[in-house]
């Protein structure tokens, strides 16, 4: 995922966060608002619940990776997935249907 579609500072997280909408999964939170850019913008928050920092970062790349093979980033929305600990129960698979899942649903409004 290039750096221009990532949400990087903590004032865009608390500001998308604050003033977004929220949408929830077993795996993951969801939050959006409408973006200032015209391109959507992406961050991804992990928990220490989730495991060390080895754990926290590999977690990291996948949900990247999933949103680079299930996301258009052409909706007009910044958004802030928070990754639950229940994350770690499911395979790859099932965690990349329930992103998309979270995803389209905004994404076909």
């Amino acid at each position: 995922m290039k750096k221009e579609y990532r949400v990087k500072s903590n004032e865009e997280f608390q500001k998308i966060i604050a003033c977004g909408k929220c949408k929830t999964s077993r795996s993951f939170v969801m939050y959006y608002h409408p973006a200032e850019k015209e391109h959507d913008r992406i961050g991804i928050s992990v928990g220490k619940k989730i495991g060390n920092a080895v754990e926290r970062n590999r977690v990291k790349r996948q949900v990247r990776m999933m949103i680079v093979e299930s996301c258009d980033f052409n909706s007009g929305y910044d958004y802030v997935f928070i990754i639950r600990s229940r994350f770690l129960q499911s395979d790859y698979q099932n965690n990349k249907k329930d992103l998309s899942r979270l995803y389209n649903s905004v994404y076909n409004r």
